[in-house]
């Protein structure tokens, strides 16, 4: 699995010490750590997490890994929870989270060039690291967001560790450039585990640091083909052997100081060769038999067997019920998943649904939100949170702790196509969406619109109503119905007793689906997983072009 990259290593730079006070701005510390200090801790950590493989259940093949339960009972109980993308890049707010990156990028759509030149200066007059002492987190509070995360009904939560700029976010012995040093000069992952831990939820971690090496583009005479020796574990500027350690490295000492119940990945893992990946999961799981603990590992396009990880839609869902728990990761905004300052949030109304969507289909939501560099999040993020948040307090019992029904739902209003970037719906109160208990004796129909007078849902069959009993959550008192033909018709009261989507509970009936919908049911599902293996196929060729 390795790949091929021409290393450019010119010592194009002056080291870092001897950039002059006009060149840099007045606060520009110098690193802690040298570069000896961090290799010396990368094996270390490397040689830890070798032992940790040896000492446990689980070793370092596939077939010892797929032992794992993928998908934890508490995952599939959570449904929601929340991630940010918030670090050095918040500081420019503009564009979006490649901001490193794309003020490195003359030509094309994508270029920030422009920008940054006029604003602060060309790239090696003014670099991206010249961005890190000005991500201070001044106003950052840790017990606030996880108030937040509470009230907004999420059951799990935790930060991007690192994104693709090569900057950890927490308190780390592996790199210079790290929070706990530089920067906030405080281990933000760790306030937010422990404040994150004390309200019950369970903490996560997000890694997009497989790119890196390949993600800058490598200009002579611009930072990322420095030879500064601590410039280069910012830009990546090193051979992959060492590279490919400090990716597992990274991991192993996010697992000892943090112990998250969950680990997330972004694309292109395959840049990364397979063994470091597998001493990763057997170290991780072999901790969490440690703790006590069930973890879970989530990745896209199946980078690693759906037998270990749980597959994840990036700004995307399935459009079938799935018999498998799956991941969608959405943002907040309409536009960057990092704070901007033109960022546009998105309506409750449209998130709320596309999550029920999901939750239907046998997903899970992870929403992101986008804190500003100062460590406060924007009104118009919590007031959306909120709202969410206010709907499931009243609501939660069709969501939390259920499993997908026979079918997901029915009505006109329909996802075109599965996967990543899917598009998004405008649904209606034709638009139902099915839930139900995990005991399985209470049916959950959800109107993603305010039903006129009746309710009387297309594909639901009543088998058998003795004891059968109708309630509109949020509303007082039994409601009436009739079954005609096995088909159920509800009297809806005159006002919703929420907003946005209305939640009918059927407990004690015998139900089923119609055979129509059944049939339909079982060839969109057969689709659905034809398409995601061609994905998959065609996804593993062009990155085999890729390392060519």
């Amino acid at each position: 699995m390795k790949h091929i990259v021409t290393f450019l290593a010119a010592l194009t730079l002056a080291p870092l010490a001897a950039l002059s006070a006009a060149e840099a701005p007045a606060h520009m510390p110098q690193p802690k750590l040298t570069r000896a200090q961090c290799e010396a801790n990368i094996e270390k950590e490397i040689a830890k997490m070798a032992a940790g493989v040896t000492a446990g259940p689980y070793r370092a093949d596939w077939r010892s890994l797929k032992a794992h339960n993928e998908a934890p009972d508490w995952f599939r109980d959570a449904k929601i929870g929340i991630y940010f993308h918030w670090g050095v890049y918040t500081v420019p707010a503009h564009g979006n989270e490649w901001y490193a990156q794309r003020m490195l990028l003359k030509t094309g759509k994508k270029t920030y060039y422009q920008y940054h030149v006029e604003t602060y200066g060309e790239p090696d007059k003014y670099p991206y690291h010249y961005f890190i002492p000005q991500f201070t987190a001044e106003k950052f509070n840790a017990d606030d967001w996880a108030d937040l995360f509470v009230k907004a009904g999420a059951r799990f939560a935790g930060p991007v560790c690192e994104h693709h700029d090569g900057y950890s976010m927490w308190a780390s012995k592996l790199t210079p450039w790290n929070a706990g040093d530089t920067g906030p000069k405080r281990d933000t992952t760790g306030e937010l585990e422990r404040a994150i831990r004390a309200r019950g939820l369970k903490f996560i971690t997000t890694f997009h640091h497989e790119r890196t090496r390949t993600w800058y583009p490598r200009v002579e005479g611009w930072p990322t083909t420095t030879g500064d020796p601590q410039l280069q574990l910012l830009y990546m500027n090193i051979d992959e052997t060492l590279f490919d350690k400090i990716f597992q490295a990274k991991l192993g000492e996010v697992i000892d100081k943090y112990q998250p119940d969950l680990i997330w990945f972004d694309g292109q893992m395959q840049f990364i060769p397979e063994p470091y990946h597998l001493q990763f999961l057997a170290y991780y799981f072999n901790q969490a038999r440690k703790w006590g603990r069930e973890v879970m590992v989530t990745t896209k396009k199946l980078q690693y067997p759906q037998e270990v990880s749980v597959l994840d839609f990036e700004k995307g869902r399935a459009n079938a019920l799935t018999p498998y728990p799956w991941l969608n990761d959405d943002t907040i905004s309409t536009g960057s998943w990092c704070y901007t300052a033109d960022l546009k949030i998105k309506p409750a109304v449209q998130m709320l649904r596309e999550f029920l969507d999901a939750v239907s289909k046998n997903g899970q939501l992870l929403l992101n939100i986008s804190p500003k560099s100062d460590g406060t999040i924007p009104q118009d993020q919590r007031d959306c949170l909120l709202e969410i948040g206010k709907w499931l307090k009243a609501n939660g019992e069709a969501v939390y702790n259920t499993r997908p029904w026979l079918e997901y739902g029915e009505g006109p209003n329909v996802l075109k196509k599965s996967g990543s970037f899917a598009g998004s719906v405008d649904y209606t109160d034709k638009d139902i969406r099915y839930t139900r208990s995990k005991d399985g004796r209470t049916l959950y129909a959800i109107a993603l619109g305010w039903p006129q007078g009746k309710f009387s849902p297309a594909i639901l069959r009543i088998d058998d109503a003795t004891g059968g009993k109708v309630e509109l959550i949020g509303h007082a008192g039994s409601l009436k119905y009739r079954v005609d033909d096995k088909r159920i018709t509800i009297d809806v009261p005159g006002k919703p007793p929420c907003d946005y989507a209305y939640v009918f509970k059927l407990a004690g009936f015998k139900t089923s689906i119609t055979r129509e919908a059944a049939a339909a049911r079982d060839e969109a599902m057969k689709k659905l997983q034809s398409d995601l293996n061609n994905a998959y196929k065609a996804e593993g060729k062009k990155q085999k072009a890729k390392k060519k």
